[in-house]
C-alpha cells in the first residue's frame, strides 16, 4: 500500500521541460482523462470555511444516476458524500462495494448517499461491475445498492469541499482527491467531516453509528459517550440540571456519576 499514493501523484505530475534561458513555468492542470492548458480558475478562488454546522456547498454535477443539484437531491434527507481519488483502485473499489452493502441500513435513517470520484461517466459505469464482482455489492444501476457517484474529472466539486492534497496544490499539479466523509442533516448543514489519506480505508461502521448519535441526540436532546452504540445509555448534557433531566426522563432515571457526568437509558 505505501507504494500506492505514490504511484497514484506520478500520474498527476506534469512534465517541465528544462530550458537554457531563465523562463516562467507555465502553470499546468493536469486531471486524467482530460488536459487543461492552464490551472482551472476554480482553484484560484477561496474555498468557502466547512466548519461544523455551516451550510454544505450546493453543486450541480454529473453523476451515474443522471445531472442532479446536490441540496434537491438531499431534499428533506440525511446525507452523506464521500470522495475517493480514482476508479479502478484497491482502497476505493473496497469501500464503494461496503457502502453498497449498507444501503438498506441507511435507508431505514432516512440518509442518501453520494459518493465522488475524479473520472468519467464511463469510466464509473465500468468499475461498478468490478465492484459489484470483488464485493459481492449491488451498485448496478437500479439495484438495491445502487446510489449515485460523481464524475469530478475537474475535481471543481473535490476542491469545493476541500477534498484535495495539498502537496499537489503547493506543486501546482492536479488536485489529488483524498478520502473525505461529510454528514449532511435536512437542513443542509455540515454534521461531521472526516478525512482519511489515500492508503487508508473508511469504516463504514463508524458512519452509521454516527449517524444514529446525531440523529438520537437531535431527538432527545443529549449526548452519547465513547463507543456508544444505538441501545446504550446517553449521556445528559451539562446544560441540562439534574433536576430538569429527572422530570423529563423520569426520577430513577438519572445516574450521577459526577455533577457534570450523568447518564440516562432511554426509554421507548
Amino acid at each position: 500500500m505505501s507504494a500506492f499514493v505514490p504511484a497514484l501523484r506520478a500520474l498527476a505530475r506534469p512534465s517541465v521541460r528544462r530550458m537554457v534561458k531563465p523562463v516562467v513555468a507555465q502553470r499546468t492542470f493536469v486531471a486524467t482523462p482530460r488536459r487543461f492548458a492552464a490551472r482551472p480558475a476554480f482553484m484560484e478562488k477561496e474555498q468557502p470555511r466547512l466548519r461544523l454546522g455551516a451550510v454544505a456547498p450546493n453543486f450541480v454535477a454529473e453523476t451515474t444516476h443522471g445531472k442532479l443539484d446536490f441540496h434537491q437531491y438531499i431534499g428533506d434527507s440525511w446525507c452523506i458524500l464521500f470522495s475517493h481519488p480514482a476508479d479502478f483502485t484497491p482502497v476505493c473499489t473496497t469501500e464503494l462495494g461496503a457502502f453498497a452493502k449498507l444501503r438498506p441500513e441507511f435507508d431505514a435513517r432516512n440518509v442518501k448517499l453520494i459518493g465522488l470520484s475524479a473520472n468519467g461517466l464511463a469510466q464509473h459505469d465500468e468499475w461498478v461491475k468490478d465492484i459489484d464482482e470483488v464485493t459481492g455489492s449491488a451498485m448496478h444501476a437500479g439495484s438495491d445498492g445502487s446510489f449515485p457517484v460523481i464524475a469530478d474529472e475537474t475535481r471543481e466539486v473535490a476542491w469545493l469541499y476541500d477534498m484535495v492534497d495539498q502537496a499537489q496544490i503547493e506543486s501546482l499539479a492536479t488536485a489529488f482527491t483524498i478520502r473525505s466523509v461529510f454528514i449532511i442533516d435536512p437542513a443542509k448543514k455540515i454534521r461531521l467531516v472526516m478525512t482519511y489519506p489515500a492508503s487508508t480505508g473508511r469504516n463504514t461502521a463508524e458512519v452509521l453509528r454516527v449517524v444514529d448519535s446525531l440523529q438520537t441526540a437531535d431527538k432527545n436532546g443529549i449526548a452519547t459517550p465513547v463507543n456508544w452504540t444505538a441501545g446504550e445509555d446517553v449521556i445528559v448534557p451539562p446544560t441540562v440540571s439534574t433536576q430538569d433531566a429527572k422530570k423529563k426522563f423520569g426520577a430513577d432515571n438519572v445516574r450521577e456519576l459526577k455533577p457534570y457526568l450523568r447518564f440516562t437509558t432511554l426509554r421507548k
